[in-house]
């Protein structure tokens, strides 16, 4: 059964990603957002979400219709190895994805490679 009523949710400052297996919040998290039809602003700043975290989400905000805001500052977006497919990925999400109006992703490892990723993005 999917949540019909709930808009937000902030799970600001917690320890998601850093649980063993890892990326197991994230992608649940992920797998929600595939088939939710309400939820508008998610929250997961601070956390420990890392390159594959951000690649679940990435995949989900490609068929999302309806979050368009999705904070991921404070993470671990673009440390793991290979560095900086997370952040490629959601700059591929944000080339189908035409609803997200606001992405946050201050505080994380992105490099060069990742911001030249996401700039051809917003070129779209």
């Amino acid at each position: 059964r999917v949540n019909a009523v709930l808009t937000s949710l902030v799970l600001w400052d917690n320890n998601i990603g850093e649980e063993w297996p890892p990326e197991e919040g994230a992608k649940a998290l992920a797998s929600a957002l595939r088939v939710n039809a309400v939820l508008t602003d998610l929250n997961l700043g601070q956390n420990k979400i890392g390159d594959e975290d951000a690649n679940a989400l990435a995949s989900a905000l490609r068929v999302n219709a309806v979050l368009t805001s999705l904070v991921l500052w404070d993470n671990n977006i673009g440390e793991e190895w290979p560095p900086e497919e997370g952040a490629k990925a959601l700059a591929s999400a944000l080339r189908v994805n035409a609803v997200l109006t606001d992405l946050n992703l201050g505080q994380n490892k992105i490099g060069d490679e990742d911001a030249n990723a996401l700039a051809s993005a917003l070129r779209v």
